[in-house]
């Protein structure tokens, strides 16, 4: 209601004596509004969640979705705090890192066959083996390939796993690929109970990760 009102005033206003310039900006404003309306993508449910087997069947067949948190990574006597976002589109997938201590802005994209990173400076390098790439060039690390599983609150299909499960068919601990992953809190998200807060650790690294908002959307 008060973005029609506002462009109903200046519509008037621009009627009454206004130069051309002021028309322009008018216009540019009004494409630039529509253009985000656009750009907006409606979040949808997720169906029932009621077994730890369906929990698994149903996030693990999910294709198009992406959250948004904070992440705490620590190594030694290095470490970081800062925000952390993932979007997933089928196998891909756009992870941003942003924190202090120099490290600016990283992304971390790509797919099953190629990882690529972008560095503060907007410099972009092919990670081969990314875990220990990353851990040489920050002295920190990311569990890059199985995140977007851990996060979901199910194992890593690729590799053998130990799981422990609450009594709602929520995963709590899991071990897989020599690091350990609890999820502490649960909220619920599009309908359904999703992680809150997860801890993933190595003998090298602890990383930690409060996601905010959940987004899941139709294909």
């Amino acid at each position: 209601m008060f973005v029609n009102a506002f462009f109903l005033n200046l519509r008037s206003y621009l009627h009454h004596g206004q130069r051309s310039l002021d028309r322009l900006l008018f216009m540019g404003l009004l494409a630039a509004v529509s253009s985000g309306c656009a750009a907006t993508r409606p979040s949808v449910d997720l169906p029932e969640l009621s077994t730890w087997e369906l929990r698994q069947e149903v996030l693990g067949e999910l294709v198009d979705w992406e959250f948004r948190g904070r992440i705490a990574v620590k190594a030694g006597n290095d470490g970081f705090n800062g925000k952390f976002n993932w979007s997933q589109t089928g196998e891909a997938f756009n992870a941003t890192v942003s924190g202090p201590l120099g490290i600016g802005t990283v992304k971390i994209e790509g797919n099953e066959e190629t990882i690529v990173l972008t560095d503060k400076d907007g410099v972009a390098s092919i990670l081969s083996d990314p875990e220990a790439e990353l851990y040489d060039r920050y002295g920190w690390t990311i569990p890059v390939a199985s995140l977007r599983y851990w996060a979901l609150g199910i194992p890593d299909p690729a590799n053998e796993a130990e799981t422990e499960v609450d009594a709602a068919g929520r995963l709590v601990r899991l071990e897989q690929s020599d690091w350990s992953v609890s999820i502490s809190r649960y909220l619920e998200h599009a309908g359904q109970q999703m992680p809150r807060t997860l801890t993933a650790s190595n003998p090298d690294t602890r990383v930690r990760m409060v996601i905010d908002k959940w987004f899941f959307y139709e294909r």
